[in-house]
């Protein structure tokens, strides 16, 4: 490229974009993992994003040329993500999740939970003998995994709480967008305080489970992210703890509860040593998912509930 030459004037169509995207992507190592994991995904959901045409249609369009107002909005778009390692999502304002399209910004964490492949399928093959017609989804932020599971079960009502009260306000945001005020209810809750005398057949949890290391060390990117909605102690189990001692109160006799840990599954295991997680497997990868039914959680409840809780 001629040094003299402004870069809108050099690059003008579709391809042109995209290629310089992965380029600048590649040379100053940005962090991928909200929505993609290379330089080429991420360049063409952020190009296609910025020039409103629809995923799936760019093949068709990669030799059309940009208008001098596209390429400036373009490029500056390109070093937003660049110099402010902006996460991807937050930038275009959505992100997918189990197949669906939600309104994300920085008041929620990105969905990008390995729990979706499992509301898909169902929650097999825990679910499969019953009808569910009550969902938890603890620690919601914007209700992406309790939305999904309202669309997956479409005669469930379904509770979203979380202690954020900005987080719910993206979750309202999200009930509308998918028209299910009928079915889905937010709450602003710490944990179970505002569930007494609830009961569910289902309670999925993603909780805040970045250990102390971890949340220090980890990519700028994340760092856009609410705080609140990551670290959980010096082990990432603080939250973890609550909800294995409390959970066993809001389930029916038949139901499951399954909470993601991510990485802390580690510690989780040195924890309890003597309890017996099942760890699910995934086949679009992800880790770190256990699942309980109440009769485990009664059944383990004297060694959850041994543990130290925080002050």
């Amino acid at each position: 490229m001629d040094a003299n030459t402004p870069t809108h004037q050099q690059l003008t169509t579709l391809r042109d974009y995209i290629r310089w995207a992965v380029s600048r992507f590649h040379q100053e190592n940005i962090y991928f993992g909200h929505g993609t994991d290379n330089a080429l995904d991420e360049s063409v959901a952020l190009v296609l994003y910025s020039v409103g045409i629809p995923a799936g249609s760019e093949n068709e369009l990669l030799d059309a040329k940009l208008t001098l107002s596209e390429r400036i909005a373009l490029l500056a778009l390109i070093e937003r993500r660049v110099q402010e390692r902006i996460p991807l999502p937050y930038l275009t304002g959505e992100a997918w999740f189990a197949g669906l399209l939600f309104k994300v910004d920085n008041r929620v964490l990105i969905p990008r939970s390995p729990i979706a492949e499992l509301i898909e399928v169902g929650f097999e093959p825990w679910l499969q003998h019953q009808e569910v017609f009550e969902i938890l989804d603890l620690c919601s932020g914007g209700g992406c995994i309790g939305i999904a599971c309202a669309h997956y079960f479409e005669e469930a009502q379904v509770s979203l709480v979380d202690l954020s009260a900005p987080a719910l306000q993206v979750a309202v945001e999200n009930i509308q967008r998918f028209e299910l005020p009928h079915r889905v209810s937010v709450i602003q809750s710490d944990l179970f305080t505002g569930l007494v005398g609830r009961t569910y057949q289902l309670i999925v949890a993603n909780p805040p489970y970045v250990d102390g290391v971890d949340l220090q060390t980890m990519p700028a990117e994340y760092h856009h992210e609410p705080q609140l909605a990551l670290g959980s102690g010096d082990d990432g189990l603080d939250i973890t703890r609550r909800i294995l001692q409390q959970s066993a109160d809001y389930l029916t006799e038949e139901g499951i509860l399954v909470v993601e840990v991510g990485n802390s599954g580690v510690a989780l295991e040195q924890a309890f040593a003597e309890v017996p997680f099942t760890w699910i497997e995934f086949e679009r990868g992800g880790h770190g998912v256990f699942v309980f039914t109440r009769a485990e959680l009664m059944q383990y409840h004297s060694h959850f509930a041994l543990t130290k809780l925080p002050e």
